[in-house]
């Protein structure tokens, strides 16, 4: 599909998924920078010394790369509704009942019994 190289070409840095950059490993953002994360903490320095972070959904990340900066709402719901407009296939991936591979591999698969009866339980909690 070719967005890493997409967004590389207007400056943006985007990682593969990973806990380089949210443990603070070896990735590291520029010095005293603001950051939009889809990552799933924030505290001074994680990311980088002196960077700002936000935490944000995957829309509002996307959002963000477009506009530059943090969307106003109206600046949001401009691109949310576009979103909206193709969830369709945008989510698709993520209903694995609906993907006949996924179903039939499902088939296939073997639970244990004590396994089962331990998901019931933790169900009924």
């Amino acid at each position: 599909e070719g967005y890493y190289a997409k967004y590389g070409k207007v400056g943006a840095r985007t990682e593969m998924p990973g806990c380089s950059l949210c443990m603070g490993n070896q990735a590291r953002v520029a010095d005293n920078c603001t950051v939009v994360s889809t990552s799933t903490r924030n505290f001074p320095n994680r990311l980088g010394k002196g960077a700002d972070c936000y935490l944000a959904s995957a829309e509002l990340a996307s959002v963000c790369s477009i506009v530059g900066k943090l969307p106003t709402p109206e600046e949001y719901m401009k691109y949310a509704s576009q979103l909206e407009a193709g969830k369709d296939d945008t989510f698709r991936y993520l209903n694995f009942n609906e993907v006949d591979s996924y179903v039939e591999a499902a088939d296939d698969v073997k639970i244990p019994d004590d396994v089962r009866e331990a998901a019931k339980k933790l169900q009924a909690a």
